[in-house]
Protein backbone atom coordinates (compact mmCIF):
# COMPACT_ATOMS: atom_id res chain seq x y z
CA UNK A 1 0.00 0.00 0.00
CA UNK A 2 1.20 3.47 -1.14
CA UNK A 3 2.68 5.78 1.66
CA UNK A 4 1.22 9.63 2.01
CA UNK A 5 3.57 11.78 4.36
CA UNK A 6 2.34 14.90 5.85
CA UNK A 7 5.30 17.62 6.74
CA UNK A 8 4.21 20.24 8.97
CA UNK A 9 6.25 23.38 9.97
CA UNK A 10 5.09 24.32 13.63
CA UNK A 11 6.47 27.43 15.59
CA UNK A 12 4.43 27.95 19.10
CA UNK A 13 1.55 26.26 18.10
CA UNK A 14 0.74 24.39 20.99
CA UNK A 15 -2.84 25.64 21.26
CA UNK A 16 -3.48 24.26 17.47
CA UNK A 17 -1.49 21.20 17.16
CA UNK A 18 -4.30 18.68 18.65
CA UNK A 19 -6.88 19.90 16.53
CA UNK A 20 -5.33 19.97 13.41
CA UNK A 21 -3.91 16.18 14.19
CA UNK A 22 -7.42 15.17 15.19
CA UNK A 23 -8.58 17.19 11.91
CA UNK A 24 -5.35 15.14 9.20
CA UNK A 25 -6.27 11.57 10.73
CA UNK A 26 -10.68 12.38 10.21
CA UNK A 27 -9.78 12.72 6.17
CA UNK A 28 -6.46 10.57 6.04
CA UNK A 29 -7.92 7.64 7.08
CA UNK A 30 -11.03 7.36 5.06
CA UNK A 31 -8.32 7.07 2.23
CA UNK A 32 -6.65 3.63 0.69
CA UNK A 33 -3.52 4.70 1.97
CA UNK A 34 -1.15 5.00 4.91
CA UNK A 35 0.33 8.17 5.67
CA UNK A 36 2.88 9.53 8.48
CA UNK A 37 2.43 12.90 9.78
CA UNK A 38 5.96 14.95 10.47
CA UNK A 39 6.10 17.68 12.30
CA UNK A 40 8.98 20.08 12.15
CA UNK A 41 9.43 22.23 15.39
CA UNK A 42 11.20 25.18 14.59
CA UNK A 43 12.52 26.43 17.87
CA UNK A 44 9.09 26.70 19.73
CA UNK A 45 9.16 28.11 23.03
CA UNK A 46 6.13 26.61 24.41
CA UNK A 47 4.27 23.13 24.99
CA UNK A 48 4.35 22.41 21.33
CA UNK A 49 7.26 19.59 21.43
CA UNK A 50 5.28 17.85 24.34
CA UNK A 51 2.88 17.74 22.67
CA UNK A 52 4.23 16.16 19.80
CA UNK A 53 5.84 13.84 21.81
CA UNK A 54 2.99 12.60 23.73
CA UNK A 55 1.06 12.32 20.30
CA UNK A 56 4.18 10.25 18.73
CA UNK A 57 4.08 7.81 21.94
CA UNK A 58 0.19 7.63 21.47
CA UNK A 59 0.22 7.09 17.75
CA UNK A 60 3.11 5.52 15.43
CA UNK A 61 2.00 7.17 12.53
CA UNK A 62 3.27 10.70 14.19
CA UNK A 63 7.19 11.07 14.35
CA UNK A 64 8.60 15.19 15.56
CA UNK A 65 11.61 16.75 14.00
CA UNK A 66 12.66 19.05 16.16
CA UNK A 67 15.31 21.78 15.20
CA UNK A 68 18.00 22.95 17.45
CA UNK A 69 16.85 26.36 17.34
CA UNK A 70 14.78 28.58 15.03
CA UNK A 71 15.84 28.57 11.83
CA UNK A 72 12.86 29.79 9.66
CA UNK A 73 9.94 28.10 7.59
CA UNK A 74 11.35 27.75 4.38
CA UNK A 75 14.30 25.96 6.09
CA UNK A 76 11.80 23.64 8.44
CA UNK A 77 9.81 22.40 5.40
CA UNK A 78 13.25 21.66 3.99
CA UNK A 79 13.73 19.49 6.29
CA UNK A 80 10.43 17.54 6.68
CA UNK A 81 11.20 16.96 2.98
CA UNK A 82 14.15 15.70 3.84
CA UNK A 83 12.77 13.01 5.98
CA UNK A 84 9.67 12.05 4.14
CA UNK A 85 9.37 8.50 3.42
CA UNK A 86 5.96 8.67 0.88
CA UNK A 87 5.11 8.38 -2.41
CA UNK A 88 3.55 11.67 -2.18
CA UNK A 89 4.28 14.09 0.34
CA UNK A 90 1.89 17.09 1.33
CA UNK A 91 3.39 20.26 2.96
CA UNK A 92 0.99 22.35 4.79
CA UNK A 93 0.91 24.82 8.02
CA UNK A 94 -0.67 23.44 11.35
CA UNK A 95 -2.71 26.63 12.33
CA UNK A 96 -5.75 25.10 10.51
CA UNK A 97 -5.39 27.76 7.44
CA UNK A 98 -4.31 25.15 5.59
CA UNK A 99 -7.73 22.92 5.66
CA UNK A 100 -7.01 19.31 6.11
CA UNK A 101 -10.91 18.96 4.47
CA UNK A 102 -8.33 19.34 1.00
CA UNK A 103 -6.11 16.79 1.70
CA UNK A 104 -8.66 13.70 -0.57
CA UNK A 105 -8.67 16.96 -3.42
CA UNK A 106 -5.41 17.29 -3.50
CA UNK A 107 -4.58 13.31 -3.97
CA UNK A 108 -7.61 12.59 -6.36
CA UNK A 109 -5.32 15.23 -8.51
CA UNK A 110 -2.44 12.98 -7.75
CA UNK A 111 -3.90 10.33 -8.65
CA UNK A 112 -5.03 11.62 -12.02
CA UNK A 113 -1.04 11.73 -13.01
CA UNK A 114 -0.12 15.27 -11.27
CA UNK A 115 3.21 15.37 -10.15
CA UNK A 116 2.93 18.51 -8.48
CA UNK A 117 -0.41 19.84 -6.91
CA UNK A 118 -0.67 23.25 -5.89
CA UNK A 119 -2.52 25.31 -3.74
CA UNK A 120 -3.70 29.02 -4.57
CA UNK A 121 -5.39 31.07 -2.17
CA UNK A 122 -8.06 33.19 -3.40
CA UNK A 123 -8.71 34.39 -0.15
CA UNK A 124 -7.62 34.49 3.31
CA UNK A 125 -10.14 35.46 6.16
CA UNK A 126 -9.71 38.04 8.40
CA UNK A 127 -6.49 39.32 6.66
CA UNK A 128 -5.85 42.67 6.84
CA UNK A 129 -6.17 45.06 3.79
CA UNK A 130 -2.09 46.03 3.56
CA UNK A 131 -1.14 42.49 3.78
CA UNK A 132 -3.66 41.92 0.85
CA UNK A 133 -2.01 44.93 -0.92
CA UNK A 134 1.41 43.94 -0.11
CA UNK A 135 1.26 40.06 -1.07
CA UNK A 136 -0.20 40.92 -4.04
CA UNK A 137 2.26 43.81 -5.17
CA UNK A 138 4.91 40.27 -4.30
CA UNK A 139 3.83 38.40 -7.00
CA UNK A 140 3.24 41.09 -9.53
CA UNK A 141 6.78 42.43 -9.20
CA UNK A 142 8.10 38.72 -8.73
CA UNK A 143 6.82 37.97 -12.15
CA UNK A 144 7.53 40.99 -13.81
CA UNK A 145 11.46 40.48 -12.93
CA UNK A 146 11.97 36.89 -12.96
CA UNK A 147 11.69 34.02 -15.93
CA UNK A 148 10.17 31.81 -13.30
CA UNK A 149 6.03 32.25 -12.67
CA UNK A 150 4.73 31.92 -9.37
CA UNK A 151 1.14 32.10 -9.10
CA UNK A 152 -0.61 34.83 -7.09
CA UNK A 153 -1.59 33.65 -3.82
CA UNK A 154 0.62 30.58 -3.70
CA UNK A 155 1.04 29.01 -0.76
CA UNK A 156 3.37 26.19 0.97
CA UNK A 157 -0.02 24.45 1.11
CA UNK A 158 1.14 21.32 -1.79
CA UNK A 159 1.36 17.62 -2.77
CA UNK A 160 4.62 16.91 -4.44
CA UNK A 161 5.22 13.77 -6.25
CA UNK A 162 8.51 11.14 -4.76
CA UNK A 163 10.17 12.14 -8.01
CA UNK A 164 9.71 15.52 -7.45
CA UNK A 165 11.13 15.43 -3.49
CA UNK A 166 13.97 13.66 -4.71
CA UNK A 167 14.69 16.60 -7.13
CA UNK A 168 14.09 19.01 -4.97
CA UNK A 169 17.06 17.39 -2.32
CA UNK A 170 19.17 18.97 -5.16
CA UNK A 171 18.58 21.96 -4.55
CA UNK A 172 21.71 24.00 -2.92
CA UNK A 173 21.11 27.17 -2.25
CA UNK A 174 20.92 28.33 1.73
CA UNK A 175 18.49 31.34 0.89
CA UNK A 176 15.73 29.13 0.12
CA UNK A 177 12.11 30.09 -1.48
CA UNK A 178 10.49 27.31 -2.12
CA UNK A 179 7.36 28.39 -4.21
CA UNK A 180 9.72 29.56 -6.67
CA UNK A 181 11.70 25.88 -6.70
CA UNK A 182 8.65 24.10 -7.40
CA UNK A 183 7.38 26.43 -10.18
CA UNK A 184 10.69 26.12 -11.68
CA UNK A 185 11.41 22.41 -11.18
CA UNK A 186 9.23 21.03 -13.60
CA UNK A 187 6.84 17.75 -13.89
CA UNK A 188 2.62 18.22 -14.30
CA UNK A 189 1.35 20.38 -12.46
CA UNK A 190 -2.09 21.17 -10.97
CA UNK A 191 -3.32 24.22 -9.24
CA UNK A 192 -6.12 24.12 -6.68
CA UNK A 193 -7.91 27.52 -5.33
CA UNK A 194 -9.23 27.84 -1.96
CA UNK A 195 -10.42 30.33 0.24
CA UNK A 196 -7.69 30.23 3.91
CA UNK A 197 -10.06 30.30 7.21
CA UNK A 198 -8.61 32.26 10.21
CA UNK A 199 -6.20 31.01 12.11
CA UNK A 200 -8.27 28.07 14.92
CA UNK A 201 -5.99 29.54 17.50
CA UNK A 202 -2.44 31.97 18.17
CA UNK A 203 -1.39 34.43 16.31
CA UNK A 204 0.38 34.66 13.01
CA UNK A 205 4.36 34.51 13.39
CA UNK A 206 5.17 36.18 10.32
CA UNK A 207 5.82 39.51 11.19
CA UNK A 208 6.46 42.55 8.87
CA UNK A 209 10.30 41.79 9.32
CA UNK A 210 9.84 38.26 7.96
CA UNK A 211 7.47 39.72 4.98
CA UNK A 212 10.31 41.57 3.56
CA UNK A 213 13.01 39.25 4.54
CA UNK A 214 10.93 36.44 2.35
CA UNK A 215 10.54 39.18 -0.41
CA UNK A 216 13.87 39.93 -1.07
CA UNK A 217 15.00 36.19 -0.69
CA UNK A 218 12.53 35.44 -4.08
CA UNK A 219 13.69 38.10 -5.57
CA UNK A 220 17.64 37.75 -5.25
CA UNK A 221 16.86 33.89 -6.04
CA UNK A 222 15.33 34.01 -9.12
CA UNK A 223 16.13 37.37 -10.86
CA UNK A 224 19.30 39.39 -11.93
CA UNK A 225 16.93 42.45 -12.93
CA UNK A 226 18.05 44.81 -9.64
CA UNK A 227 21.39 44.61 -10.32
CA UNK A 228 20.80 45.56 -14.30
CA UNK A 229 18.42 48.32 -12.81
CA UNK A 230 21.20 49.85 -10.83
CA UNK A 231 23.54 49.45 -14.21
CA UNK A 232 21.17 51.65 -16.59
CA UNK A 233 20.20 54.19 -13.61
CA UNK A 234 23.81 54.14 -13.52
CA UNK A 235 23.98 55.29 -16.78
CA UNK A 236 20.95 57.12 -16.88
CA UNK A 237 22.30 59.94 -14.39
CA UNK A 238 26.05 59.31 -15.51
CA UNK A 239 24.71 60.89 -18.93
CA UNK A 240 22.51 63.55 -16.96
CA UNK A 241 25.87 64.59 -15.17
CA UNK A 242 27.88 64.54 -17.67
CA UNK A 243 25.33 66.86 -19.35
CA UNK A 244 25.81 69.16 -16.33
CA UNK A 245 29.09 69.19 -17.16
CA UNK A 246 29.12 70.47 -20.62
CA UNK A 247 26.45 73.24 -19.54
CA UNK A 248 29.10 74.46 -17.02
CA UNK A 249 32.20 74.45 -19.24
CA UNK A 250 30.10 76.62 -21.55
CA UNK A 251 28.92 79.00 -18.98
CA UNK A 252 32.46 79.08 -17.88
CA UNK A 253 34.14 79.83 -20.89
CA UNK A 254 31.52 81.70 -23.19
CA UNK A 255 29.92 83.38 -21.16
CA UNK A 256 30.56 85.70 -17.41
CA UNK A 257 27.94 84.81 -15.99
CA UNK A 258 29.47 82.30 -14.17
CA UNK A 259 29.31 82.13 -10.63
CA UNK A 260 29.87 79.34 -7.73
CA UNK A 261 26.65 77.16 -7.60
CA UNK A 262 26.16 75.71 -4.42
CA UNK A 263 22.66 74.93 -5.35
CA UNK A 264 23.04 73.02 -8.18
CA UNK A 265 26.85 71.43 -6.81
CA UNK A 266 24.41 69.99 -4.04
CA UNK A 267 21.77 68.94 -5.04
CA UNK A 268 24.35 66.81 -7.81
CA UNK A 269 26.22 65.44 -5.16
CA UNK A 270 22.96 64.24 -3.13
CA UNK A 271 21.55 62.79 -6.38
CA UNK A 272 24.85 60.74 -7.08
CA UNK A 273 25.34 60.03 -3.36
CA UNK A 274 22.10 58.54 -3.15
CA UNK A 275 22.12 56.36 -6.13
CA UNK A 276 25.64 54.93 -5.97
CA UNK A 277 24.63 53.76 -2.24
CA UNK A 278 21.28 52.56 -3.84
CA UNK A 279 23.52 50.47 -5.70
CA UNK A 280 25.85 49.11 -3.44
CA UNK A 281 22.82 48.04 -1.45
CA UNK A 282 22.05 46.04 -4.58
CA UNK A 283 25.28 44.33 -5.14
CA UNK A 284 25.90 44.36 -1.75
CA UNK A 285 22.93 42.07 -1.09
CA UNK A 286 24.14 39.71 -3.76
CA UNK A 287 27.53 39.81 -2.67
CA UNK A 288 26.12 38.81 1.04
CA UNK A 289 24.54 35.55 -0.59
CA UNK A 290 27.53 34.50 -2.23
CA UNK A 291 29.18 34.87 0.95
CA UNK A 292 26.73 32.70 2.71
CA UNK A 293 26.56 29.98 -0.33
CA UNK A 294 30.09 29.39 -0.26
CA UNK A 295 30.42 28.87 3.66
CA UNK A 296 28.60 25.53 2.72
CA UNK A 297 27.36 25.36 6.18
CA UNK A 298 24.46 22.76 6.61
CA UNK A 299 21.20 24.27 6.53
CA UNK A 300 19.77 22.76 9.69
CA UNK A 301 20.80 20.31 12.53
CA UNK A 302 18.27 18.39 14.79
CA UNK A 303 17.95 18.92 18.55
CA UNK A 304 15.81 15.52 18.92
CA UNK A 305 13.89 12.81 16.65
CA UNK A 306 10.83 12.12 18.35
CA UNK A 307 9.47 8.62 17.13
CA UNK A 308 11.94 8.19 14.36
CA UNK A 309 16.01 7.58 13.97
CA UNK A 310 18.39 9.97 14.89
CA UNK A 311 21.38 8.57 12.60
CA UNK A 312 21.40 11.21 10.75
CA UNK A 313 20.72 14.76 12.03
CA UNK A 314 22.73 16.99 10.01
CA UNK A 315 21.33 18.66 6.42
CA UNK A 316 24.06 19.98 4.62
CA UNK A 317 23.30 21.62 1.51
CA UNK A 318 22.33 19.09 -1.40
CA UNK A 319 22.66 16.44 0.62
CA UNK A 320 19.80 14.13 1.62
CA UNK A 321 18.68 13.64 5.24
CA UNK A 322 18.56 9.88 5.16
Amino acid sequence: MKVISIVVPVYNEQDNIEVFYQEVCKYMETLPYIFELLFVDDGSSDSTIAIIDRLAQQDKRVRGLVLARNFGHQIALTCGLDFAEGDAVITMDGDMQHPPEMLPQLISSWEQGYEVVQTVRVNTEGVSLFKKVTSGMFYKVMNAMSNVQVAEGGSDFRLLDKKVVTSFRSFKEQARFIRGIISAIGYRQAQIEFVAPKRYAGTSKFSLKKMVQFAVDGITSYSKLPLRIAFYLGLLFGSFSFALMLHVLYIKIFTADAIPGWATTSASILMLGGLQLVGLGIIGEYIGRIFEEVKRRPLYWLRDDLNGSSQEVVRMPGVPGK
